[in-house]
């Protein structure tokens, strides 16, 4: 019974963003930044939508949901995490009151147990299941305690790779405290909690394996200007995949990707992939659409680009560097973004990018 319960635990989807929405009221202040927020992510998942068994009417609905909020939820990863606390508490009530109004009792239980699974060690720090299994205070406290230990490893590991360092030696530590944190269960939870914590987990659901827990791409805001292409908005090219980048054309870091956009359009355009390059200006000769039409042909960048010299696609999609590249699946979801030069000191995010494009390009 237990190595299940483990094992359920073990396959918790902990690559999820964190700021995704759960319920509010199940977390005490003092353990709230420890709980995953995954409630939101899992909901893209068309994998959790065939567990629940929703049906055309159900989803189409959801996806009207995911129009109002994606936005405001994708454009929360550039804020602190106290920043983003008051946001959240929003989208958490949008979407409890969204299904609580268009799902069934029996999918609202099973989308709970899915939550948990992915919550992972971590769901036993809310109050809901604190409550269920009668959790002692000492015993949350213990998991407090790793729960921290664990984040404070993995923030270092973080700040070291951003500096340029490998940070061999804190990813090792970090690895380490992630083990004591799973392992923790087995010591701390008695027989009887473990056996109504198997009945609360339900059936295991391999929430590491979803690929779409991302938002939809924010739909672009028109502008007056385009350069090798008439106007196009997202919803027009849905059934495609979309790679749409942020430049400016006096940006050296944009140069260092110009080429393996061309490649891009070049081997993928009659496939069905469509680059668009968002000319975002900063500085004031990019504010220039001639300038930015001879810079592009200078460049031989014969893709799509909107001349969006007022920055409101920027806006809209919360970027904060040049250039940035996202990848939209066809059916309009982000799945994969990269902010800097794809071949910085070595990196290879273009290999990355293309592994994922030719992915969704086999998705239906």
């Amino acid at each position: 019974m237990t190595t299940r319960i483990i094992s359920l635990l073990l396959v918790g989807l902990v690559l999820l963003p964190s700021a995704i929405g759960t319920q509010l009221e199940s977390v005490s202040s003092e353990y709230r930044s420890l709980v995953p927020r995954q409630m939101l992510a899992l909901l893209h998942a068309p994998e959790v939508h065939q567990e629940l068994k929703l049906n055309a009417k159900q989803v189409a609905e959801l996806e009207s949901l995911f129009a109002e909020i994606d936005g405001p939820w994708f454009q929360l990863r550039n804020l602190s995490q106290q920043q983003q606390l008051p946001i959240l508490d929003s989208l958490d009530q949008r979407v409890h009151s969204w299904l609580a109004e268009h799902v069934t009792n029996e999918q609202r239980e099973r989308l709970r147990q899915i939550e948990l699974q992915a919550q992972n060690v971590r769901m036993l720090l809310r109050n809901d299941v604190a409550l269920e299994l009668k959790l002692e205070s000492m015993q949350q406290e213990r998991f407090a305690k790793l729960a921290r230990s664990t984040d404070a490893a993995q923030s270092a590991v973080q700040k070291a790779v951003t500096s340029g360092d490998p940070g061999n030696d804190l990813q090792a530590k970090a690895k380490t405290a992630a083990k004591a944190e799973q392992d923790v269960i087995k010591k701390v939870l008695k027989p009887e909690q473990l056996q109504r914590l198997q009945k609360m987990l339900g059936e295991s659901f391999e929430t590491s394996k979803l690929k779409r827990i991302y938002p939809m791409a924010p739909e672009f805001v028109a502008v007056k200007d385009w350069l090798n292409s008439g106007p196009l908005t997202l919803k027009e090219l849905r059934g495609k995949v979309v790679l749409v980048h942020f430049y400016a054309f006096l940006c050296h870091n944009c140069h260092a990707n110009f080429e393996i956009y061309r490649r891009w359009h070049d081997q993928w355009r009659e496939k069905g992939v469509v680059v668009v390059g968002i000319q975002t200006p900063e500085t004031s000769q990019e504010r220039d659409p001639m300038a930015v039409k001879s810079a592009a042909t200078e460049r031989k960048l014969d893709f799509p680009i909107m001349v969006d010299v007022a920055s409101k696609n920027w806006e809209a999609w919360g970027t904060t560097m040049w250039p940035t590249v996202y990848v939209v699946d066809k059916n309009g979801y982000l799945r994969q973004w990269w902010q800097g030069e794809l071949n910085w000191k070595g990196a290879t995010a273009d290999k990355t990018i293309e592994q994922v494009v030719e992915q969704l390009l086999a998705e239906p």
